[in-house]
Order: structure tokens, then sequence, then C-alpha cells
């Protein structure tokens, strides 16, 4: 079974973070140029939060919220939720289902490998699903059952 870490490395992209006093409009535009709809948020070299499309939706709403002044620190989601490198694909979904949570971040050694979306989750689950059901078409054909001898005489 698949795991965490299989898919942070099939996905190959490295974490894009941005530090915590940087602007919303900075944080934009660097989501906007590596093509992502969330970022990592660091302070001192530590990963303390997200920030995702859905929050700039929140946030653009509220009447002092400006993006040229307001630092992505204060608007940021945490806690960011995390699991081993090693969680199988199954546990993950539960942890997207049962947390309602759209990112989780990859942790092997002390240290964050990726970030993964429920969309990189469900494409590898959808994969691997694929891949099962191939494996057991090969086992179990059905030709044996469509070349039965009830063939009908013809008159």
């Amino acid at each position: 079974m698949k795991t965490a870490e299989d898919i942070v490395k099939e996905k190959n992209r490295e974490m894009v973070c941005i530090s915590f006093d940087s602007t919303v409009r900075e944080t934009l535009r660097l989501m906007t140029a590596n093509k992502i709809g969330a970022i990592l948020v660091k302070k001192e070299d530590k990963i303390v939060g997200i920030w995702t499309e859905r929050d700039l939706l929140h946030n653009v709403v509220l009447p002092e919220f400006d993006p040229d002044t307001a630092l992505i620190g204060d608007y940021m989601t945490t806690p960011i939720h995390t699991t081993a490198h090693d969680t199988p694909i199954l546990k993950i979904n539960e942890m997207f289902l049962g947390l309602f949570i759209r990112h989780i971040l990859i942790e092997k050694n002390g240290d964050h490998i990726g970030l993964l979306s429920i969309g990189d989750v469900l494409r590898a689950s959808l994969i691997e699903q694929d891949r099962q059901i191939k494996s057991l078409n090969k086992i179990a054909s059905w030709e044996y059952y469509e070349n039965w001898g009830w063939h009908r005489k013809k008159r």
C-alpha cells in the first residue's frame, strides 16, 4: 500500500514557503508564480501555519483587510495538521475526511518532506485502485466462464 512519502516522491515538487511577516499581496504573487493554492508560512525557519485560497476568500470580506498591508502571519491557519511519512494512503484519506482539512504536512525523522493536498491523495488513491483492479483481472479472468459449453446447436 502506498504511503505519504510515496505520494510526495511521485508529486516531485518542492514545498513553497513564505515568511510570517510577508504581506498577503507578496504571498499571492508567490502562489501565482508557482501555480499553487496553498502556501506554508515560516517563522525563524520553522513552519508555523498555512495560508490557502480559501483563507483569501474568508479574509477579503473583512473590513480591515488590505492585501498590501495585511501580514500573512496574522491571517494564516494554525495549527497545520501533520502525519508521518509512512502513513498509509487509506489513513490519510480518513484524516482529510475526519478532520475536515485539505492539506497535510508530511514529516520524516523530525523534518518536513512535503505537503499533500486532498487532490494529491485522491489522485494517488485512484491510481492505486486502478492498479489493484488490473492485477485482480489478471488473476481471475472471465474467459473460462465465457467459453462454457452451453452452446445451442443450430437446427
